[in-house]
């Protein structure tokens, strides 16, 4: 079993900076997939980063850095030039088997409860 806690958002104006952390739990970190993804009001569970290789969505690619710690079980995603469009609840995510697809919402079998980012324009 790994618990995920997720920390680092919070209110930010547009073209600002935050960089979230994922706590996790578990012996095994460094042999996990971690991802991050993300989820607006009214709208479905958007992949944002995952990590064994680094993979992004295109609407990131060039301002977020995904990168994990693990001597401090912790993964982190470095968000630079927020926009208006990156407001979101972040959510950690983590796979301890091979996964045919990074960004499939099903490829994880553990979440965090997820950390509010606000981007105001």
């Amino acid at each position: 079993q790994v618990q995920l806690v997720e920390s680092g958002g919070g209110l930010v104006q547009a073209g600002g900076t935050l960089r979230l952390s994922c706590a996790a739990s578990g012996r095994t970190f460094s042999s996990y997939t971690m991802a991050w993804f993300r989820q607006a009001p009214g709208k479905e569970r958007e992949f944002v980063a995952a990590i064994s290789d680094t993979y992004y969505i295109d609407s990131v690619k060039v301002r977020f850095t995904v990168s994990r710690d693990n001597t401090k079980n912790t993964l982190y995603l470095q968000m630079n030039d927020l926009k208006p469009e990156d407001t979101a609840v972040y959510i950690c995510a983590a796979s301890g088997r091979p996964i045919p697809t990074v960004q499939a919402v099903t490829s994880y079998e553990y979440w965090g409860q997820g950390t509010q980012v606000t981007v105001s324009s």
